[in-house]
């Protein structure tokens, strides 16, 4: 599944297309996607304004003049296409190919500026597990929005912060990572990167890093800062590909590139001085890649 830094080029992808411009046509292909689409979904988008695009944890959020704003997931093998007289791009880069066949393109959006050239967003999901739905409008959000933890970025997230969410809890450290309702937009990939940098153990138990008094400790220090860093360096090379795709202003993402140990099982570990061999290991159904030599 799309993680935060993949969630966050397809915004910027998307974002000269769409901010600012209006609902010309919305085609929707088939009723329903992981849920069914909200009713009226056309009726209620036509003509209105995408005033701004953002971003809570792996969720786009589309705010739209007037609303309801609209709440876009792109689940497991979900992509947005824009298509315009120039060009066809796919904004972002995924850890696993997006698809181009058009028979999976269930919901087309066709946007254009106050006397400009219009352009199609189209959403394709061969599996559907992605879904779009709209905010409530009496309250300015969505269940799914309700409960999400913090944003892994910026200098607000210190160790400070990461050691009052770890306190106390018992679950492996890489699982409290991957709570949502901890961290909102952590995913297995950067938990493993994050945690190589920080030298510690994916299995050692997520308050052991905070002190017995709960305040913060050089350990919650290198790992705040270690998710930030990773974070911070994937946004910027655009997100995460085994392939290669063109992002919308034609250029590649390359960050897998240097991935230190996820997918490298059997590998000599990276980190200079260390003999270790990176191991895989699996955690909560998920594959977890670690250095046990110098992973403590």
């Amino acid at each position: 599944m799309p993680e935060l830094p993949e969630v966050e080029t397809v915004r910027r992808g998307l974002q000269p297309v769409m901010e600012g411009r209006r609902f010309v046509d919305v085609e929707t292909r088939r009723p329903d996607l992981r849920f069914a689409l909200p009713e009226d979904f056309r009726a209620r988008l036509l003509g209105k304004t995408v005033t701004d695009l953002s971003r809570r944890a792996k969720f786009l959020i589309a705010h739209v003049e007037g609303g309801p704003d609209l709440i876009c997931h792109l689940g497991m093998s979900g992509s947005f296409r824009i298509e315009d007289a120039e060009e066809t791009s796919v904004p972002g880069r995924f850890h696993h190919e997006r698809s181009r066949d058009t028979t999976h393109d269930h919901v087309l959006f066709t946007l254009a500026a106050p006397g400009g050239k219009p352009s199609r967003v189209v959403f394709n999901d061969p599996r559907r597990f992605g879904f779009m739905l709209f905010a409530n409008e009496d309250s300015g959000g969505h269940p799914m929005l309700a409960g999400l933890g913090v944003e892994p970025t910026g200098n607000t997230f210190d160790g400070a912060l990461l050691s009052g969410l770890l306190r106390g809890r018992r679950s492996p450290l890489k699982a409290a990572l991957l709570d949502q309702r901890l961290i909102a937009g952590l995913g297995n990939i950067y938990v493993c990167e994050a945690l190589w940098r920080a030298g510690l153990s994916p299995r050692r138990t997520a308050g052991s890093i905070v002190s017995a008094s709960g305040t913060t400790t050089a350990r919650s220090e290198r790992l705040a800062l270690a998710i930030r860093c990773v974070i911070a360096e994937a946004i910027e090379a655009g997100g995460s590909s085994l392939r290669d795709y063109v992002h919308a202003d034609g250029s590649l993402g390359n960050f897998q590139h240097s991935f230190s140990v996820y997918g490298r099982e059997g590998e000599p570990c990276r980190k200079p001085g260390c003999r270790g061999v990176v191991a895989r290991i699996v955690q909560g159904g998920r594959s977890t890649f670690f250095c046990p030599a110098c992973q403590r």
